[in-house]
């Protein structure tokens, strides 16, 4: 990734937490490894950088609720998030935390929307991924009822940061996420950038999701949302923007004037009928976009090889143009595009003295075979449990599809139960 050529045989070595050396096998000694892993017949890649998610509240409404439009989807899951609490969010975020990393994920970009960040944070320690956990802040609509709560913690936030950016041995972020413009206010959005500023930490934000978004700030301001946030001088490289289906040209030239990213989620946005991002114009633009998964509510699923595949697919037929987004350019967007999407950028290519999160995907498989293009298969063949080992910070985390340090049937028990029991406390 990030352009570097396919090498056929080749080997990586890791020390400490960076990638040391890539290359031709024949010209890297490993003679003095303290551990060496046989990827004969896989592909050694960069793990997947899921730049836009939702992993403890969406594991949580999974198939609750299905062929709806967003805004009453939207509904309908505020009504069980009132209901969360710290243990259900725990087991909810450490079965998140295990699935990506037995898809191969490795970063996330975690979007919180009203519910609180601290179970996952310990989740973390368990299962130690690399994240940026944006703090959710809203002010009216569905979420009207943590208005005193989001502007508490913005005007506290300084006690946050110092409390866990750049914890966790530097793999843990944290972040501000604004949930959406119908649903946080103008002096909401400014204090979030003046406190983005004052601290360095990163925004990540839903923008421009669908139609009912667009119709609501028409309404309500008089413009398209990517018009008012740029109004309001928010808007600048430190903003993660997910989604983004409803831009129009002149919407696409101000996210590249001012730098801010896109979180692509082709699969959720098709689900819920939000529209398609209008990628060529935005690359066009020289907009950076990563794709992302969204949560497992909107997507059922932590999967980058479907959202990957889904998006070629998609994009080809919107277009009309079964050239546009060949396989190389979407693995890069599920990958190093992804990392400077959610503003991770030491991660997501394999080279010399980036962040050593790798991983090793089998292709000796019935549904790859027989493997002519390596990077092909990758984004229309394989599978998430094809992934058989996972790297982070040089640490493994997964080996031969065994998550270190965890019972995952333990896991699974604690979240169905905590799972059913808050379905039933909610909706009866």
């Amino acid at each position: 990734m990030g352009g570097a050529e396919v090498i056929e045989r080749g080997t990586v070595t890791i020390k400490g937490t960076k990638i040391a050396e890539v290359g031709s096998a024949d010209a890297i000694d490993i003679s003095g490894a303290s551990k060496v892993i046989d990827a004969n017949n896989c592909v050694i890649m960069p793990g997947f950088c899921n730049s836009h998610t939702h992993i403890a509240s969406n594991m949580l409404l999974r198939g609750l609720l299905e062929d709806v439009r967003l805004f009453e989807w939207l509904s309908t899951m505020w009504t069980l998030k009132k209901n969360f609490d710290p243990d259900t969010l725990y087991w909810a975020s450490m079965n998140g935390l295990v699935e990506m990393v037995k898809s191969g994920i490795t970063s996330f970009n975690e979007h919180f929307d009203a519910y609180a960040v601290e179970p996952q944070i310990e989740a973390l320690k368990v299962i130690p991924m690399r994240a940026t956990l944006g703090y959710g802040f809203a002010d009216r609509g569905i979420y009207k009822s943590i208005t005193d709560w989001s502007w508490k913690t913005l005007h506290g936030y300084g006690d946050l940061v110092a409390q866990h950016h750049h914890s966790n041995s530097g793999l843990l972020q944290i972040g501000l996420s604004p949930h959406a413009t119908y649903s946080c206010g103008p002096e909401m959005y400014q204090l979030v950038r003046e406190v983005a500023d004052a601290h360095g930490v990163p925004i990540h934000t839903h923008l421009a999701e669908g139609p009912q978004e667009n119709a609501y700030v028409q309404e309500t301001y008089g413009t398209s949302p990517v018009r008012w946030l740029h109004s309001l001088g928010f808007l600048k490289p430190d903003v993660t923007a997910a989604h983004c289906t409803q831009l129009d040209d002149e919407d696409a030239r101000i996210l590249a004037e001012t730098g801010t990213k896109i979180a692509h989620c082709p699969v959720c946005n098709a689900k819920l009928s939000s529209g398609t991002l209008h990628l060529k114009c935005v690359q066009h633009h020289g907009v950076t976009v990563g794709l992302a998964t969204d949560g497992p509510a909107s997507h059922n699923s932590l999967d980058m090889f479907q959202e990957m595949k889904f998006a070629s697919i998609v994009h080809k037929d919107k277009t009309g143009d079964a050239e546009f987004l060949p396989t190389h350019q979407v693995l890069e967007m599920a990958t190093a595009e992804g990392a400077k999407a959610m503003n991770r950028p030491e991660t997501g290519q394999l080279a010399r003295g980036m962040a050593a999160d790798v991983i090793v995907v089998n292709l000796d498989t019935v549904h790859t075979m027989p493997v002519y293009d390596p990077v092909a298969t990758l984004v229309y063949s394989s599978r998430a449990d094809d992934v058989v080992h996972t790297i982070v910070a040089g640490r493994v985390l997964m080996e031969n599809r065994v998550v270190a340090g965890i019972d995952e049937a333990e896991v699974r028990a604690n979240f169905r139960a905590k799972a059913h029991a808050l379905r039933t406390r909610s909706l009866g």
